[in-house]
């Protein structure tokens, strides 16, 4: 499989079948300026309905996964858990969903625009992950320091931060730096794109920020 960030929430998942996934696929909206989408996708995932999330016109006539609860497309199931996008279950900025689901042997999790603490019941609902997709810029999400508590929680093999401040993102949230500060097994490849194989992963938490391809 290989994972490309495209920028944002925005990730493009290749499986070996040919499949492709798009995470979280960003419109025109105010603050990015990331360049519009032009992948193709069989299959497109939305954590919520804000235009930063949702709104760009991703090719190939995808099908559309969204909300919670379970949907299988192909020889893929997507798993939908109700989570908030703010600390007061979605009174200020409404409801998100976390998803997970396994493609060639790896279980990735995109937390979406996830705004608060993940309880117990919660880790164990998304349960084994090995690719976890996080926001980590704070302000409409959560911040640094509880995506770092929420990896520690989870444990995936992988992780792959999102949803920060960069060249591309002018939000006023935190850049990538107060999230990867102290921690140990990170790694900032000169690329957008990574190939992961079921059985190769890392034993230990690896941290790898991508460039964005967008």
């Amino acid at each position: 499989m290989k994972i490309k960030w495209l920028g944002h929430a925005s990730f493009l998942i290749t499986a070996a079948d040919g499949t492709r996934i798009i995470t979280d696929p960003y419109g025109d909206y105010p603050g990015l300026s990331y360049a519009p989408i032009g992948e193709t996708a069989d299959v497109i995932i939305v954590s919520h309905d804000h235009g930063d999330h949702v709104g760009g016109r991703v090719k190939g006539n995808p099908k559309q996964v969204a909300g919670a609860g379970s949907r299988k497309i192909g020889t893929i199931e997507f798993k939908g858990i109700n989570a908030y996008h703010d600390t007061s279950k979605g009174n200020q900025r409404g409801k998100n969903t976390i998803f997970c689901f396994t493609a060639d042997g790896v279980r990735i999790c995109h937390l979406g625009d996830l705004g608060h603490a993940l309880s117990k019941s919660e880790i164990d609902e998304i349960g084994q992950v090995d690719v976890l997709m996080i926001p980590v810029g704070g302000f409409y999400t959560i911040d640094a320091a509880t995506a770092g508590a929420i990896c520690e929680h989870i444990k995936p093999k992988l992780v792959l931060p999102m949803h920060y401040k960069n060249d591309k993102c002018a939000f006023p949230i935190a850049g990538i730096d107060d999230f990867i500060r102290g921690k140990k097994n990170v790694k900032r490849p000169d690329s957008a794109e990574m190939e992961l194989k079921a059985g190769q992963l890392p034993q230990a938490t690896e941290i790898v920020v991508l460039k964005h391809a967008l």
